[in-house]
């Protein structure tokens, strides 16, 4: 069946931070008065929270290993407003977005809380550049699984032979999708992960805008 339709993952594939995450965690950590947390161990507490609508409960496990007094809303609301302005469109991406609405129906799937991707979203302008723009944290599940790829299926009223799912994440995107039958392309790029063969294509992240048209229109 031809594509109809086109899926996006966010961060590291659409959007990029101008400053290492590592430090906007250390900088929001100070800034509310928390004590050093780690990156590796906030990875994985959000991993467990994607679908909640704030990075709260990421952040109360992350206290309660250091027995912390510091209210856990202060840290991820210094978190998200530091991660918000440091994010930035990757170059054409916007124009690349408005050009596949006009053959395609776009959608984006992202992890993450809702109060957090929809203040990118915000940050970036584009709220309306997709037919459905879907966050895990109003979703049952988020990616890798099944029903988080099911949702943003449903919401662009297609087959998943209809849908190639562009992303970064080998875990959460690639193997994602594959599973399901999407078609997957890996974003690659500082950040993200090595070339997985699950992918039916690999486009450098600053060639997406050009090379990702191209390759829709030959499938």
């Amino acid at each position: 069946m031809s594509v109809t339709a086109v899926g996006f993952d966010l961060d590291y594939t659409l959007a990029v931070p101008t400053r290492d995450r590592e430090t906007i965690l250390e900088e929001a950590a100070a800034a509310a008065g928390a004590p050093q947390l780690s990156r590796e161990a906030y990875l994985e507490a959000h991993q467990q929270n994607l679908t909640n609508r704030t990075r709260t409960p990421i952040f109360e496990s992350l206290l309660a290993e250091h027995d912390s007094a510091v209210d856990p809303k202060h840290v991820a609301t210094a978190y998200r407003e530091r991660i918000t302005d440091a994010v930035v469109p990757v170059e054409g991406v916007a124009a690349m977005l408005a050009g596949l609405r006009t053959t395609y129906r776009v959608g984006l799937l992202t992890n993450g809380p809702v109060v957090a991707q929809e203040a990118k979203l915000d940050k970036l302008g584009w709220n309306d550049y997709f037919d459905a723009a879907l966050v895990t944290g109003a979703l049952p599940a988020g990616k890798p699984d099944g029903r988080a790829f099911d949702a943003l299926l449903d919401a662009l009223d297609v087959e998943p032979d209809e849908l190639v799912y562009v992303g970064d994440s080998v875990h959460h995107d690639i193997a994602g999708a594959h599973d399901v039958g999407i078609r997957p392309v890996q974003v690659l790029g500082e950040g993200c992960d090595d070339p997985d063969p699950r992918a039916i294509a690999h486009i450098p992240r600053a060639e997406l805008p050009t090379r990702l048209p191209e390759l829709l229109a030959d499938l």
